[in-house]
């Protein structure tokens, strides 16, 4: 029978046999001290961000159109994926323990892909108001210049920080602004037809999963049916205690 002291000696022999390597999914260096590349590091994680927003939207709105905007995502990042392992070209910086290829850039495509989509949503589908008024136009106007903003940070930060090319941050923007459009035209023109008959589906019904193409406020509609909803509530239970 071992003692506690060699059993302790022999797992951490059997720890450093194995090779350990960096999860490159969140790995993210820049320069220590500077404080511009830590900002543009952050930036870099904002991907992530999306992708957490995307998943409690879909736990909590279970709207079909976010849920075929996460697919679009999804299958961004799988085109990407195969692009990268085709051309297979090398980041101009070789890192430790980090060998994924560089061409086209993941995040410049993914960031390109997201703010293509958001802007053809906001400026072709999306109806807030009935007419065109000039407050639909500076929030529409704002909404767009912050996609693009977004995107050209998150493209600037892959070269700051040595992970891409000029050639691989532009290959990846122009694959996720054609992805982008691409994935708009294929749910607004083919797919949004049959969202209702998506959502009439019986494991729709039990997942709880709507449609909400044809309203053109969905805010100011959940709003109304929830002051309206709670006002009944609360003349019902009045109406209870008085007898």
């Amino acid at each position: 029978m071992t003692s506690p002291d060699e059993d302790e000696l022999h797992l951490k022999d059997n720890v450093h046999d194995f090779n350990w390597v960096p999860l490159s999914l969140t790995h993210v260096e820049y320069p220590k001290g500077d404080y511009l590349g830590k900002f543009l590091a952050l930036i870099s994680l904002s991907p992530f961000g999306i992708i957490s927003g995307f998943i409690a939207l879909i736990l909590f709105r279970r709207d079909v159109h976010t849920i075929v905007f996460f697919i679009g995502t999804v299958c961004n990042e799988m085109l990407n994926l195969i692009l990268k392992n085709i051309l297979s070209e090398g980041r101009p910086m070789q890192r430790v323990n980090y060998t994924e290829y560089g061409m086209p850039s993941g995040h410049s495509q993914f960031s390109w892909f997201f703010a293509t989509y958001i802007i053809c949503f906001v400026c072709i589908r999306l109806h807030h108001m009935n007419n065109n008024s000039t407050l639909e136009t500076v929030w529409k106007t704002v909404i767009v210049l912050s996609c693009v903003s977004f995107a050209v940070v998150v493209s600037i930060s892959r070269i700051y920080l040595q992970y891409h090319t000029w050639k691989q941050v532009i290959c990846g923007t122009i694959v996720g602004i054609m992805f982008g459009s691409f994935w708009f035209g294929l749910t607004h023109v083919v797919l949004t037809p049959y969202f209702p008959i998506i959502v009439s589906w019986r494991i729709s019904e039990i997942l709880l999963i709507r449609d909400t193409t044809l309203i053109p406020n969905v805010l100011w509609f959940e709003y109304t049916n929830a002051r309206q909803e709670t006002r009944a509530r609360s003349r019902k239970l009045v109406s209870m205690k008085s007898q």
